[in-house]
């Protein structure tokens, strides 16, 4: 049974409103500890682009995100450290990926090409969601990424009226992403396969951002094309035997 049911609605809601302004308040945290750690050194660069759930926004710490367990499997398989430079912002719809994180991404990649590169971006434009812009803004964004990138579809909902949004969006990324030779990290399904009751528990307070456990879902949408890529990395950077 889910115990949400077993409650007023009322209170559900002013239980929601509250931890919704209390997770915002975490806002500057989050985006403060990854300008941090961006300072520190790694042999590898994992750059990321995306909004609220890249700062890890409704996790206990913003290092129980799923940019962080995405960056420990990959400093894991690869055995080397990993430097992170985390361009998301929280709330970015495509339109603020445009005009802010883009634009620091194309300064980096004039110097360095990441050996891990990971974009969730999109699920903020669902509110008002127009197709044409999403298509063009989308087309905008990915045009602008190398073609190592791994792109990930918009999250399941759980809501019908959004549902129908999201699954145009989503034939939108496959298609833009297919075009551009990107890879996508299926999250829609990872996300709709917990259900739900599940979903509700995976849940930060406001019943919208993830908490540590919907981040680790998060995560497995990423993971088996990371360890791809670290396999990649580990075989081109291993001596060739003498002959």
């Amino acid at each position: 049974m889910n115990l949400l049911s077993l409650w007023p609605i009322s209170l559900i809601v002013r239980h929601r409103e509250a931890e919704a302004a209390r997770i915002n308040l975490t806002i500057p945290v989050n985006s403060a500890f990854w300008r941090a750690r961006q300072k520190k050194a790694g042999e590898l660069l994992y750059v990321v682009i995306g909004d609220s759930a890249a700062q890890g926004i409704g996790a206990s710490k913003p290092n129980r995100g799923y940019v962080q367990i995405v960056a420990d499997r990959f400093a894991a398989e690869t055995g080397r450290t990993v430097r992170i430079v985390n361009l998301s912002v929280a709330g970015a719809r495509l339109r603020e990926a445009i005009a802010i994180q883009m634009p620091k991404l194309a300064t980096l990649l004039r110097d360095v090409q990441p050996d891990l590169l990971t974009v969730s971006i999109g699920a903020n434009d669902i509110n008002s969601f127009e197709k044409e812009r999403f298509t063009r803004e989308l087309e905008e964004v990915y045009a602008q990424l190398p073609s190592s990138a791994i792109v990930a579809d918009l999250p399941c909902f759980h809501i019908p009226q959004r549902e129908r949004l999201v699954s145009v969006a989503n034939r939108i990324v496959r298609a833009t992403a297919a075009r551009h030779g990107l890879t996508v990290a299926p999250l829609y399904a990872v996300t709709k396969r917990q259900g739900i009751v599940r979903a509700v528990y995976q849940a930060a307070g406001d019943l919208f951002h993830p908490n540590d456990r919907g981040y680790v879902v998060w995560a497995s949408a990423f993971l088996p094309t990371v360890s791809r890529r670290a396999q990649s990395v580990r075989a081109s950077t291993e001596p060739r035997p003498v002959a």
